[in-house]
């Protein structure tokens, strides 16, 4: 579920970008949701291995940076990919890349995706139920 809701909010980001920028032209919205769930999958991949090399290379500093240019790099893969989909440049797409990890941030601090601060609130043994449960 997860997933869909990423993938629909990113081509809604994709959608909102080529009118509000006049280097990013694509055709329909299901162009941008066929890029976008192209851009999950090459992230996911490709991208994985390129953010891992690149994140050894800043000894993880620079973690978050590294993801939007991976990000990016990915939208100029889906770019030459995908016919009806075309950003004139990088910065376009690494314009769509933050405002996509942006929106998909407070998509998951609506949707109360924030666990971890949730886990650390209860005590050890609510803590050791909860680890259970899941496993």
């Amino acid at each position: 579920m997860d997933f869909i809701i990423n993938l629909l909010v990113t081509a809604a980001v994709i959608l909102i970008m080529s009118y509000a920028m006049s280097s990013v032209h694509v055709k329909s919205f299901w162009t941008a949701l066929w890029v976008a769930f192209l851009t999950a999958i090459l992230t996911a991949t490709i991208g994985w291995l390129l953010g891992g090399l690149l994140n050894l290379v800043t000894f993880f500093l620079l973690e978050a940076i590294v993801g939007l240019i991976v990000t990016a790099l990915m939208l100029k893969l889906v770019d030459a990919l995908v016919g009806n989909f075309k950003l004139d440049g990088f910065l376009p797409a690494f314009l769509i890349a933050l405002a996509v990890a942006v929106a998909l941030a407070i998509v998951g601090w609506i949707r109360g995706e924030n666990e971890e601060e949730e886990y650390a609130r209860l005590n050890p043994k609510q803590q050791t139920e909860l680890v259970y449960k899941q496993v």
